[in-house]
């Protein structure tokens, strides 16, 4: 279980790093009121650049949630309560997180972001580019909370199972010192003498 649980929040906490290196463009977009064009043609031109990457990058990150996915599933398997009810939030959660990527981000930076139009700082922002970059800045912090979900729920699992051994050494002690009790009791105690 240790190398599982491990293994689950080495990446997710890797695809949390992940999403927050767009901070640079979903905090201008989110976190900033009121929102200039400025601050979107900035957003646009990072998520332009994003698009321009080696197509590589995204085999790699499909890679990491195909095994952090599968880790989950596996750690799911041994069907103990602490399980299904961890890891079953776990699955769900990374399964929001994954799904909104898959189906909203990536086809949204591929649509309108691969060809930015040439553009000045202050020119005005194309009501066609506004919305999908407004988007991507709430789908990136849709899929940060859900992870950060994963971890806190890995987190609870591991306290857990540490509150659960705790629990059940004291047990296992209470039944030795009550045995131990009853053995000195058996041997202090006099047999009686049928005569």
């Amino acid at each position: 279980m240790g190398v599982r649980a491990g293994v689950v929040v080495c990446i997710t906490s890797f695809l949390l790093g992940s999403l927050f290196t767009h901070w640079i463009a979903d905090s201008l977009t989110l976190w900033k009121s009121p929102v200039t064009d400025e601050h979107l043609w900035t957003a646009a031109l990072y998520y332009s650049i994003l698009t321009k990457g080696p197509v590589q990058i995204l085999y790699v990150l499909f890679g990491i949630i195909i095994l952090g996915g599968t880790t989950i599933f596996w750690s799911f398997n041994d069907l103990e309560a602490g399980n299904l009810m961890f890891d079953g939030g776990s699955i769900f959660l990374y399964g929001v997180a994954v799904i909104m990527y898959a189906y909203s981000v990536i086809p949204n930076l591929m649509d309108k972001f691969t060809a930015i139009p040439p553009h000045h700082m202050k020119d005005a922002f194309p009501r066609l580019l506004r919305t999908p970059t407004l988007d991507l800045a709430s789908n990136h912090l849709v899929c940060s909370v859900a992870l950060t979900g994963v971890l806190i729920l890995q987190a609870g699992r591991w306290w857990a199972e540490l509150s659960d051994g705790d629990d059940e050494e004291g047990y296992l002690s209470e039944k030795v010192e009550d045995s131990d009790v009853a053995e000195e009791i058996k041997s202090t105690t006099p047999l009686a003498s049928t005569t």
